[in-house]
């Protein structure tokens, strides 16, 4: 009992240890994004901060959460944190007609835009929704503040900041995948020069990968486990790879008939890890096991025969969600092993380019891009109902090639054939 006891004892003082260094961490952040760079670094220094910690306001967000918690006396289960909201919130067994306080995407404003020289074909979010980054087939990637974009409408707030806080070049050809490490400041990028290379981006004169891994074919889609430990890299080879981030050592499942038969269009981590998803050219969507590799289920003829652009696992891991070729995007539920929904445009036909179908931040919502309207504009179901809603136009000067939204904020990002990256939020107007 005494041992079992101090054995307790050491797992509460370990936990104790490590949250107080992620508080120094957060704070380190914090006078960073404030600009005070030089008390920063002697903090850094002190604590021995490693791997070195980017600018980020998330030390502000949970202050402000604390106090308003605090402030309203609430409970437990009322005080949850942005964080606790990222648990699945999307049940199809709730009733359908409910309706829900969330607004939908043709009520959000653009706030923001900036632009690359050639098309910027990707975007992603970091985990905490504090920075996102966009690249472009003209191979350079900018990372971006969130909150300096959020702020920019906002009176007295940030008017004269830059949101642009990085700008990367090291690939040779253009980046087409993207997505930030979810515990430390590396950002990854894949790239048709069939290379995926890792950004710090904590170091501001820094504009070079420090590591990189070199493909057997151009990358197409990546994404981190939600450990950090390990990658998933899909290329214009049918062969699934899976990376240990800090050796390189690739995996592939031991059964050659688990893999596609075209290129992998899109890969994407569940939650918890326990699965992913992947899309590819053969029209089928694939769901794997986490722990041993193998694909468990596969969904064929996914879009009517076209392409899978995009497969999002919801935040509870019961359903994926697909956008394909065929303009339509689709609901999977993976207990039935059945497509639950479709969410079908006004105008139906092959596309030209990919498109991403995504959640909104409560996953009421789906979207998608419409590259048969006659200007360039998003699409908006219930994603219970498939009920359509109004049109939000991007003031695109050319096709949307892809759609991220915020994981906590009625907030979302696109970017275009044009070379524009342009965000958007929800604001709202009070009646005078």
């Amino acid at each position: 009992v005494q041992l079992e006891l101090g054995s307790a004892d050491m797992d509460r003082s370990t936990q104790a240890v490590r949250d107080r260094e992620m508080m120094y961490r957060l704070i380190v952040g914090q006078l960073r994004y404030d600009g005070y760079e030089s008390v920063a670094s002697t903090l850094s220094n002190a604590i021995s901060s490693y791997p070195p910690t980017a600018p980020s306001s998330r030390l502000s967000h949970l202050i402000q959460l604390g106090l308003k918690s605090e402030g309203e006396g609430t409970n437990d289960s009322e005080s949850r944190t942005q964080v606790d909201k990222d648990e699945g919130v999307l049940d199809m067994e709730c009733d359908g007609d409910e309706q829900t306080s969330t607004p939908p995407a043709y009520k959000y404003e653009v706030t923001y835009s900036t632009s690359h020289k050639g098309p910027t074909v990707v975007t992603t979010l970091s985990r905490d929704g504090c920075l996102m980054a966009s690249g472009s087939l003209d191979s350079t990637i900018k990372i971006m503040d969130v909150d300096r974009m959020m702020s920019k409408t906002a009176v007295g707030h940030h008017q004269d900041v830059n949101p642009v806080i990085r700008t990367l070049y090291d690939h040779t050809e253009g980046v087409v995948a993207l997505d930030f490490h979810p515990t430390v400041s590396v950002l990854a990028s894949g790239s048709k020069d069939c290379t995926v290379k890792f950004f710090d981006y904590s170091k501001p004169a820094v504009k070079r990968s420090y590591r990189s891994l070199v493909e057997v074919a151009r990358t197409r889609a990546i994404n981190f486990h939600p450990s950090g430990d390990y990658m998933l890299v899909g290329t214009n080879h049918p062969t699934l790879r899976l990376y240990d981030v800090n050796t390189f050592q690739c995996f592939v499942s031991s059964d050659a008939r688990d893999q596609h038969c075209g290129s992998v269009t899109s890969v994407h981590y569940s939650a918890d890890g326990r699965q992913y998803a992947t899309g590819s050219k053969d029209g089928s969507v694939k769901i794997w096991d986490g722990v041993s590799n193998r694909c468990v289920r596969t969904f064929t003829e996914a879009h009517t025969k076209e392409q899978v652009c995009s497969v999002r696992f919801s935040k509870n891991s019961k359903y994926v969600l697909s956008g394909g070729k065929d303009g339509n995007a689709v609901l999977w539920e993976l207990s039935m092993c059945r497509p639950l929904n479709t969410y079908q445009p006004p105008k139906q036909g092959t596309l030209r380019f990919s498109t991403t179908a995504v959640f909104n931040h409560t996953e009421d919502y789906v979207l998608m891009s419409d590259e048969k309207a006659p200007q360039p504009v998003l699409l908006c179901w219930n994603s219970r109902t498939t009920q359509p809603y109004q049109h939000l136009f991007t003031g695109h000067q050319g096709v949307v090639r892809w759609i991220s939204h915020c994981p906590y904020h009625p907030a979302l990002i696109t970017s275009g054939e044009d070379g524009r990256v342009r965000f958007f939020k929800y604001r709202e107007h009070k009646n005078m």
